[in-house]
């Protein structure tokens, strides 16, 4: 392997780690505010890539261009999802907690199959189509821009959560609801305010990768099956631990993807994730 190829496969790995991060931070920001895991996480994203697409197919807008407008329109999903849904399972036990959310993403895999068919489509003429040349590395326009605005989105996450009076509500509530409540912070605002924080990263994530991967139903379970192991990895409840696990894993992915067939280039990454929880179960960064 030259040192070119290496530093391409690296700098692949990095972009794509941060893409896993970006997809990542709503469903582990949900699970520490809420202790509640939503299976329909990755649908989500589908339908935010179904958004861009329509957006750029109908209204000729690419894909960075309608970003706003995608991320508004899923973080309402997302606070819809918690009036009608979520709501009502606050009290309920965790196994109707998992079937409500498990049914969620049936209902909106079944839905988008319904009305667009099971088809591969891909946004027609996207603006990045080209390659950067760095160092004798070449890396995707898509992809590197895909990777740099997961990092700066991540990382306005990161001083929301830290510096705003919001985030301190959102951390305080993930501590102990109830001395939250005591504490005068509207616990119910926290959950809604959670919930849209991840529709607005999902539609944000599926702006910046909907140019470079092909939009279908099925799409969200590419990507919800790693966002799971990243959280777990990073520690439930950790931003910075599935920013950090996100990385580790698109690098596992990418150098695997490389040396191995690209049938089993995922098993070096749940053989790795498996071997880490066993000798930290609570994950990288996360809390007994």
């Amino acid at each position: 392997m030259t040192l070119p190829l290496l530093l391409q496969l690296v700098l692949s790995g990095i972009a794509t780690g941060l893409v896993y991060a970006l997809v990542s931070a709503g469903l582990t920001l949900i699970w520490g505010v809420m202790n509640l895991v939503n299976f329909a996480h990755g649908e989500y994203l589908m339908v935010a890539m179904f958004i861009a697409y329509w957006l750029a197919t109908l209204y000729h807008l690419d894909p960075l261009v309608s970003m706003p407008l995608t991320a508004a329109m899923v973080s309402a999903l997302g606070a819809a999802t918690y009036y009608v849904l979520v709501r009502r399972l606050l009290s309920a036990s965790i196994l109707a907690q998992v079937f409500a959310t498990f049914g969620l993403m049936v209902f909106l895999q079944s839905g988008a199959q319904f009305l667009f068919g099971p088809s591969f489509r891909a946004i027609p003429s996207p603006g990045l189509q080209g390659r950067i040349h760095l160092f004798g590395a070449y890396l995707g326009e898509a992809q590197v821009v895909a990777g740099c605005g997961a990092l700066l989105v991540s990382g306005a996450l990161y001083w929301f959560l830290r510096h705003t009076d919001l985030g301190r509500g959102l951390d305080a509530t993930a501590q102990d609801r109830e001395a939250a409540a005591a504490m005068g912070i509207d616990t119910d605002k926290m959950f809604l305010l959670a919930w849209v924080i991840n529709g607005a990263l999902l539609g944000i994530a599926g702006s910046l990768i909907a140019s470079s991967y092909y939009v279908q139903p099925l799409v969200g379970q590419v990507f919800s099956l790693i966002a799971f192991v990243v959280v777990a990895l990073g520690g439930f409840g950790s931003i910075e631990g599935a920013f950090i696990a996100g990385i580790v894993i698109g690098l596992f992915q990418t150098l695997s993807g490389y040396l191995l067939p690209s049938q089993i280039q995922l098993v070096p990454v749940y053989l790795a994730y498996i071997l880490i929880v066993l000798v930290r179960p609570q994950g990288l960064l996360g809390s007994r």
